[in-house]
């Protein structure tokens, strides 16, 4: 009898775990079932790896709710699938809400994400007929999918060219033992370089060219400023010649002015003394063309009469 009540106990023990159990998780499930719902169709042109019944719904990164259901569409059910959300009555979903899917590391769990949105009215929906919203496809493409149709791609372009990469492969290896036998030649050649840098010593001809530039850059630095002094000395004996000049052509000018003064008055002078010779001249030949006799013998001017005497 007390071996039955012990197996009796740990029955009723373990029926009321597995009834808590199950309890708790009914009660985690419809943890905010007191939240007022609305529900939504998103349409998904393409294919939604990842996404279940169950799965979470985010609104900014905030879960909102979660998908109730997924199936084909019923004209399209090759190409679109339908997803029933259940989310918060208070959630502001506009018509340019951005609506796609985001995978959860590398689970390649999905979650169906709702971003942002403009000041356009917020879209309302009737459980007996809700509004459908339609998820933007670049949005939903899987990481995954993506990295697979890249790597198709990639061993598609390996295997077109599969010739044209042996024989490049086959062109390095001969390259590479070119190389390896001419190793020495490399090693020559590389020692030549050495020295012709300088080397440790820094003795080298790039290095003695470099001082030999930097030398003759110094003297003509050096020249430059020679030759600077020397044109700022010509240019200063320069102006005193222009002054000098200037001064001597001022004192030319004012002896011509007074030499051509001068002149001017004797000329007048000499003018005056010949229209003055010219007036007399003038006057002894009208005197002449009147009397030429007074010229001829002086006097009263009458000819003497001869009276026979000698």
């Amino acid at each position: 009898m007390e071996t039955r009540a012990n197996y009796v106990l740990i029955g009723l023990f373990t029926l009321a775990a597995i009834v808590g159990a199950a309890g708790f998780i009914y009660w985690f499930q419809h943890l905010d079932s007191g939240t007022k719902r609305t529900t939504f169709l998103i349409e998904f042109s393409g294919p939604v790896s990842g996404l279940r019944t169950a799965s979470a719904v985010t609104f900014n990164g905030m879960r909102v709710g979660e998908v109730t259901a997924l199936k084909p569409k019923e004209s399209d059910p090759s190409q679109v699938v339908v997803a029933t959300i259940s989310v918060d009555d208070t959630l502001s979903i506009r018509p340019d809400t951005q609506i796609g899917l985001e995978f959860q590391g590398l689970t390649g769990i999905a979650a169906i994400s709702m971003r942002g949105g403009s000041a356009l009215p917020v879209l309302k929906s009737d459980p007996k007929n809700p509004t459908v919203l339609r998820a933007d496809p670049a949005l939903t493409r899987d990481l995954t999918a993506a990295a697979r149709e890249v790597l198709a791609k990639f061993d598609k372009v390996v295997s077109d060219n599969e010739a044209a990469l042996r024989t490049t492969i086959n062109n390095l290896e001969a390259v590479t033992s070119t190389l390896a036998k001419n190793s020495g030649r490399f090693d020559s050649i590389m020692a030549g370089l050495d020295n012709l840098a300088g080397g440790k010593d820094g003795n080298g001809e790039i290095q003695q060219a470099a001082r030999s530039v930097k030398q003759l850059a110094d003297n003509l630095d050096k020249r430059t400023g020679e030759m600077a002094s020397e044109i700022s000395g010509a240019a200063g004996s320069f102006r005193q010649l222009t002054d000098n000049l200037d001064k001597r052509t001022a004192e030319l000018t004012t002896g011509i002015n007074r030499l051509t003064n001068t002149g001017s008055r004797e000329v007048e002078s000499l003018a005056a003394d010949g229209r003055r010779a010219l007036g007399e001249l003038e006057r002894t030949i009208r005197n002449f063309d009147k009397n030429p006799s007074r010229l001829l013998f002086g006097g009263g001017g009458g000819v003497p009469e001869y009276n026979g005497r000698r």
